[in-house]
């Protein structure tokens, strides 16, 4: 998974594609989207200390950070809602961001829930 745990009854991470096949697999069956979404806001520490990393230019390891906890929730979301329906596998899956207002980004992470049997080859 994006977080790197694995909790019971997850869809495992190597069952989870931005492909729309499943290598060695075939879809039984398509049980529809699947999505994660969580709103983050920037606190003020955050923007100061981003501010500063800024001046230097390079890569600004405090958003980073909370972009990638951002996006680890909406994947075990949507992997959650995913195993909710009946899945074991989703195709398709994308992610997502919109700034709703200054400070405050929406981040989504979807894709299509389906059943997929070995291919048998």
């Amino acid at each position: 998974m994006a977080t790197g745990i694995q909790r019971s009854g997850a869809i495992p991470a190597s069952m989870v594609t931005t492909a729309f096949e499943l290598p060695g697999h075939r879809v039984v069956r398509n049980l529809g989207v699947v999505r994660g979404i969580v709103v983050r806001s920037r606190s003020i520490v955050g923007n100061f200390i981003g501010g500063l990393q800024s001046l230097f230019g390079g890569n600004i390891t405090i958003y980073t950070e909370l972009c990638e906890q951002a996006r680890g929730q909406t994947y075990d979301e949507m992997c959650e809602h995913a195993r909710a329906m009946g899945a074991n596998a989703i195709v398709g899956m994308r992610y997502d961001a919109t700034e709703i207002m200054a400070g405050l980004t929406e981040v989504l992470c979807y894709g299509t829930a389906v059943v997929v049997a070995p291919d048998g080859h």
